[in-house]
């Protein structure tokens, strides 16, 4: 198994479609790291889940980063969505958007990682959440 491993996967298009691509690029990832199996399926939910978030509350570009690493002793997957800030005004929705059907993704994150965050550092923002196997 790699023991420390990084991959980009962007700039991601604002466009349908784009949350699927970048799913199943994740999942080809993490198959050739050999990631634990036990936090794939999480994964790539936090996958959905970020990248959503990006494509439709954040200016573009977007892109995703995730790590395979050893950390404190346990293997530890890292998921990281870069965008260039707020596109919206808190609490609004893009045109078409229908708010019951979203605004829940950032609560599934935090329900899956064991810890995540967000950072913001020359106009970037990244929000990033951590899976620790075994």
């Amino acid at each position: 198994m790699l023991r420390e491993a990084v991959d980009h996967i962007g700039p991601l298009p604002h466009t349908a479609g784009t949350v699927s691509t970048v799913r199943q690029r994740a999942r080809a990832v993490m198959a050739a790291w050999d990631v634990s199996p036990e936090i794939v399926d999480d994964a790539l939910l936090l996958v959905s889940e970020l990248v959503t978030n990006a494509i439709v509350h954040a200016l573009a570009p977007a892109e995703l980063r995730l790590s395979w690493r050893r950390r404190d002793g346990r293997d530890t997957l890292r998921v990281e969505v870069i965008d260039a800030g707020p596109g919206l005004t808190a609490g609004t929705w893009p045109a078409g958007t229908d708010p019951d059907e979203h605004g829940r993704g950032m609560e599934i994150v935090h329900a899956l990682a064991t810890r995540h965050g967000m950072s913001i550092y020359s106009g970037r923002v990244t929000r990033w959440a951590d899976l620790v196997a075994g």
